[in-house]
């Protein structure tokens, strides 16, 4: 093994094949390293926390040359509620007890700005264990300390929508449920004076229960909305995901709805969709269908016309297609329509009624098929709203 000294001397002898000063040795390289660090500050304090030393690195952070602060305490960097405090004795007593001290907090620059800093203070002895001063490593951790504030802010914004959503959705769905009770009650009971459980009517009581019904079955459907909504909101809709065919569904809805729409004087026309096949639950499916149908209806004038259709397209996506002739919608609004409580149209002079939640139920309701709900229109000529849905394959 070699010696001490032979270690010593290989020392020496790279420090100068690098270029030293023949007189260099590792002190001096140290201290080369303290002086080219200009991220860090690094300094040494005499045993009474009085600065020795600065670094170029010191100079930057806080702002002080070197003739400004050594000499001075090192106090000089802690704001004045921790000075009154003790801080920073106490920090060097812990050091020198202890070896070192790890600390983060806020310290001072000459302008008398505030940053964020990460200190380390490590007590340095002499061979015989005096104490002699102690070094000190600040790095300005500010835009650490900024990030992570937003981060908190982001998150406690995040979790108060959170929570005031949690709070919408149960409410709805509360004030869903207290709803429905008596208005089943209302329609029940309409029903059976219109059977004359009661009685006979007259065609003008006969008229009046009708209107009665009418108005229930109305806001039996607002209601329903918000509560399909807040259950959407929530979480809770479940699907049932089957083998679709798609034609007899497309009948079925297209012969529920086609006397409302022949009652508005539109035609309702639907082609045969032969074998398309979709990966959907069939009940939502239907919703969906007969939402738009009834907003088509709603928003197409007297004479105009409505067309279902179905495709498959390369992509193994299975479409209903939606066409009316209405009013159409105007481009910067198609996709607003989509949101919750927003109906096109809607102003306080239109008959147009409803909530504005059924096609973001319906968007909604899609998507969580895997599927979408889009829509192409043109303001004066009509729209077209598509649902797109996986399609069905053999070898699946």
């Amino acid at each position: 093994m070699s010696s001490p000294a032979r270690r010593e001397g290989d020392t020496a002898e790279r420090a100068r094949s690098i270029g030293l000063p023949d007189d260099s040795t590792l002190e001096g390289l140290l201290r080369l390293l303290v002086e080219s660090v200009r991220d860090y500050a690094i300094f040494v304090l005499d045993a009474t926390g009085h600065v020795i030393t600065w670094n170029p690195g010191a100079a930057r952070l806080k702002g002080y040359k070197a003739e400004e602060i050594i000499g001075r305490h090192f106090s000089t960097f802690y704001p004045q509620e921790d000075v009154a405090a003790g801080k920073p004795a106490w920090e060097l007593e812990v050091a020198e007890e202890e070896g070192r001290i790890e600390d983060e907090g806020w310290r001072v620059r000459k302008d008398g700005t505030l940053f964020w800093a990460n200190v380390v203070i490590t007590a340095l002895r002499d061979p015989d264990g005096r104490l002699v001063g102690f070094a000190k490593v600040t790095r300005d951790l500010t835009e650490r300390r900024n990030a992570e504030l937003r981060a908190i802010e982001n998150a406690r914004r995040l979790a108060e929508v959170e929570a005031a959503n949690r709070a919408k959705s149960e409410f709805l769905a509360a004030m869903s449920h207290e709803l429905r009770t008596p208005l089943n009650a209302i329609g029940g009971y309409v029903d059976l004076l219109l059977l004359g459980v009661r009685g006979p009517l007259t065609d003008n009581q006969r008229e009046d229960l009708q209107r009665v019904r009418r108005s229930q079955q109305h806001l039996l459907a607002i209601i329903n909305d918000l509560l399909n909504f807040s259950r959407l909101e929530a979480g809770r809709v479940n699907y049932d995901i089957v083998q679709t065919p798609v034609a007899p569904l497309v009948d079925e809805v297209c012969t529920m709805v086609q006397p409302q729409a022949a009652g508005a004087g539109i035609e309702l026309r639907w082609e045969q969709c032969s074998d398309r096949i979709a990966v959907a639950d069939r009940a939502k499916v239907g919703q969906i269908l007969l939402n738009l149908l009834t907003n088509a209806i709603k928003f197409t004038p007297e004479g105009g016309s409505i067309t279902v259709s179905c495709r498959v397209e390369p992509s193994s996506t299975v479409q209903i297609r939606v066409t009316d002739t209405g009013i159409g919608i105007a481009e910067d609004q198609l996709e607003s329509i989509f949101e919750p409580f927003v109906q096109v149209g809607r102003s306080l002079s239109s008959s147009h009624e409803g909530t504005g939640l059924g096609l973001a139920i319906s968007r909604d309701l899609a998507r969580g098929m895997d599927g979408d709900l889009t829509v192409r229109s043109v303001p004066g000529k009509g729209s077209t709203f598509t649902i797109s849905l996986p399609a069905y394959r053999q070898h699946d």
